[in-house]
């Protein structure tokens, strides 16, 4: 892992660096908090977390002396309502808050952005293969088992389905673009309003 930024910085060429990154690579499952070994905890935690913390280490310097950029830490509503069987993800998901908001203050004034974003349940190919078994089993369309597991797991939600991967895109790409220059230090929801707050 520690070799990541280098090799980030051999992808983009000088003459070329990013404006904006995406840290959207994670892991999860289900497990229970009293079996899950400390190796297990570091792996989620560098994966989930130092993942994005190095890659923003690289690439925001440059971002900073061309007075732009946009820098987005994919969180997750597990963040702040953490799921009993996934303590060892929601822990991440709130550390990517706590660093987003940070790194937001760190280049204030500069002209770069930095939120997090919070997807809920999302119809993503890990949460497809989650429910493949089980929906082959019941019958029903991959939307109507998505929709069914969201009720069961999450009944706050509002939109009371599952998000398609399209409508977390939606909110990245304003949250990337110039249109978001007065956006940043936030945490942006993109739950279906499975959050119960209103703030």
């Amino acid at each position: 892992m520690s070799a990541l930024p280098m090799a980030a910085r051999h992808w983009w060429p000088h003459s070329h660096p990013p404006t904006f990154l995406v840290n959207n690579v994670g892991i999860y499952g289900p497990q229970d908090f009293f079996e899950i070994p400390d190796a297990e905890w570091t792996r989620f935690f560098e994966v989930n977390v130092m993942s994005g913390v190095r890659l923003s280490r690289a690439f925001l310097p440059g971002m900073v002396q061309r007075h732009w950029g946009r820098v987005l830490f994919l969180s997750s509503e597990s963040a702040l309502n953490i799921p009993a069987d996934m303590i060892h993800y929601g822990f991440t998901k709130t550390a990517y808050l706590s660093i987003s908001r940070g790194l937001a203050k760190r280049v204030a004034g500069t002209g770069v952005t930095v939120n997090a974003i919070l997807p809920g349940p999302t119809l993503s190919d890990g949460l497809e293969a989650m429910l493949k078994e089980g929906q082959k089993a019941s019958g029903l369309s991959m939307e109507e088992t998505a929709a069914a597991f969201v009720m069961k797991h999450r009944p706050s939600s509002i939109i009371q389905r599952a998000a398609t991967v399209e409508e977390v895109a939606n909110l990245i790409v304003y949250a990337a673009s110039p249109q978001a220059s007065a956006t940043t230090g936030a945490a942006l929801r993109v739950d279906g309003g499975v959050v119960e707050t209103i703030a």
